[in-house]
C-alpha cells in the first residue's frame, strides 16, 4: 500500500502550546496558603468522587486526574482534598486568555487551562516565537500568581510535546531539523491520543519508542490500528497537518471505560456508570461547556455497540442531573441480552464551548527544515 505522501505547502509556522502547571490545585494553594508545599486534590473526598486536579505535591505519590478520591487518599494519606470553585478557575483563564490575545488573534483554546497560540505573524514585533512565549509565562506569572509551562515548535503536535517537556514551569523548544530526532527518543505513551491501552498494544508489537514506531511500514500500521494508523505513521515522523483554528467550536466532551471482564447485572452497570459520570463531568467543567444532549455508549463481547440520547430542552445543569439522565437511558434497556465489556458517557448539543483540533497544512517536509527564526 503506498505511503502517505508528504505535505508540499510553501511556509512554516511558529506555533506555542501553553499549559498551565496543574491549573485548579495551583489556584487553591495560590488562594490558601495554608496549602502550599501541601499535597493537594480538588474534587469530593467521598466513596464516589474523582479528582478533578492534583498538585504536584501530590504527583509524586501518584495521584492523578480522573482517580477516585478513595484511591488517591490510600496513595497519600496526608492528601488534602478542596472542593472546586469552577467560577474561580473561570475567571483566572480569561485573565489568562487576555494574555495570549495580546500577541496573536490565532488563538486556539483548548480547555480553561491550555492553548496553542500560532505567532507566525509576529504582530508585535517580538523576533521570535521563544522570546513571545518568554513574555507571556512571565505575564501570567506576574498578574496571576501562577505557572505556565510552554512549548515552541514548527506544528502543534510537536509544540504539545514540548510544553508537557521541562514541567513545571518551563520552556521547550523544537526547532526546524530537530522533530524527527526529538519524537524518535520519546515513548509512544507520551503521543497525544494514544494512552495507556495504546500504548500496550504497541508494546505487543515491539513498539516502545518514536523510533520504533517510525520503522513500522504504514500497512502494518492500518492493520493494527486502522483509522488511527495516518495519525501514527505521521506522528512517529514529527508531522503534523493542523493549523490552528481560533473559535473553533468543540462538538462533544465526553469519556469512557473499558471492564476488566464483562458485567450485564443492573447494580454492576449502574455502579460504572457513576464513576462515568463523575469523570466525564469534571472534563466538562474543565472545559467550561454546557450542553443539552446526553448519549448513552454499550459494547458488548462481540463488539457490537449500542447507543441511546436524550436531549433536554436546555442545558444539563449539573453533575446530578447528568447522571439522573444517564440511568434513565441505561434503566430503559436492562436487562441486557448479553453482558458489556465498554461503558461511555458523552454531553453534547455544547454552548459557550472551547476550541477543538482542527485540519489544514502547517509544513513542507516531515522535519520542518526552514529558515524562520525561532
Amino acid at each position: 500500500m503506498a505511503q502517505l505522501p508528504e505535505p508540499a505547502t510553501p511556509g512554516f509556522r511558529k506555533i506555542i502550546h501553553i499549559d498551565m502547571d496543574a491549573f485548579y490545585a495551583s489556584v487553591e494553594q495560590r488562594d490558601d496558603p495554608a496549602l502550599r508545599g501541601r499535597p493537594v486534590a480538588v474534587g469530593g473526598s467521598s466513596a464516589r468522587g474523582v479528582v478533578a486536579a492534583a498538585s504536584y505535591e501530590a504527583r509524586t505519590f501518584g495521584v492523578r486526574s480522573a482517580m477516585p478520591s478513595t484511591r488517591a487518599a490510600r496513595l497519600c494519606p496526608a492528601l488534602v482534598f478542596v472542593p472546586p470553585r469552577f467560577e474561580v478557575y473561570r475567571a483566572v483563564s480569561r485573565q489568562i486568555h487576555a494574555i495570549f490575545r495580546d500577541y496573536t488573534a490565532l488563538v486556539e483554546p483548548l480547555s480553561l487551562d491550555e492553548a496553542y497560540l500560532d505567532v507566525t505573524a509576529d504582530d508585535r514585533g517580538i523576533g521570535s516565537a521563544t522570546r513571545i512565549a518568554e513574555r507571556i509565562r512571565q505575564r501570567i506569572r506576574a498578574e496571576t500568581g501562577l505557572t505556565a509551562s510552554a512549548g515552541v515548535s514548527y506544528n502543534k503536535f510537536l509544540a504539545k510535546l514540548a510544553s508537557d517537556q521541562n514541567k513545571p514551569d518551563g520552556l521547550c523548544v523544537i526547532r526546524p531539523g530537530e522533530g524527527t530526532a526529538f519524537v524518535a527518543r520519546l515513548p509512544v505513551a507520551r503521543f497525544h491520543g494514544v494512552g495507556p491501552r495504546g500504548a500496550e498494544r504497541m508494546a505487543a508489537l515491539g513498539v516502545t519508542t518514536g523510533a520504533d514506531l517510525a520503522a513500522v511500514p504504514l500497512a502494518v500500521l492500518r492493520d493494527h490500528f486502522g483509522a488511527q494508523a495516518d495519525y501514527l505513521y505521521r506522528a512517529a515522523r514529527g508531522i503534523d497537518l493542523r493549523s490552528v483554528e481560533p473559535d473553533r467550536p468543540r462538538k462533544s466532551v465526553g469519556g469512557e471505560r473499558t471492564f476488566a471482564s464483562d458485567i450485564g447485572s443492573g447494580p454492576a452497570l449502574r455502579a460504572a456508570l457513576a464513576e462515568i459520570v463523575d469523570i466525564v463531568w469534571a472534563r466538562v467543567e474543565k472545559a467550561g461547556v454546557h450542553g443539552r444532549t446526553v448519549t448513552l455508549k454499550l459494547r458488548s463481547a462481540d463488539f457490537h455497540t449500542l447507543t441511546r440520547a436524550r436531549s433536554l430542552p436546555r442545558a444539563v445543569a449539573d453533575a446530578e442531573e447528568f447522571a439522573r439522565v444517564g440511568r434513565d437511558l441505561l434503566d430503559a434497556l436492562l436487562p441486557l441480552r448479553q453482558p458489556v465489556r465498554l461503558m461511555g458517557m458523552t454531553l453534547s448539543a455544547l454552548a459557550e464551548g472551547v476550541a477543538d483540533e482542527g485540519d489544514g497544512a502547517a509544513q513542507a517536509t516531515a522535519d520542518g527544515q526552514g529558515a524562520l527564526p525561532f
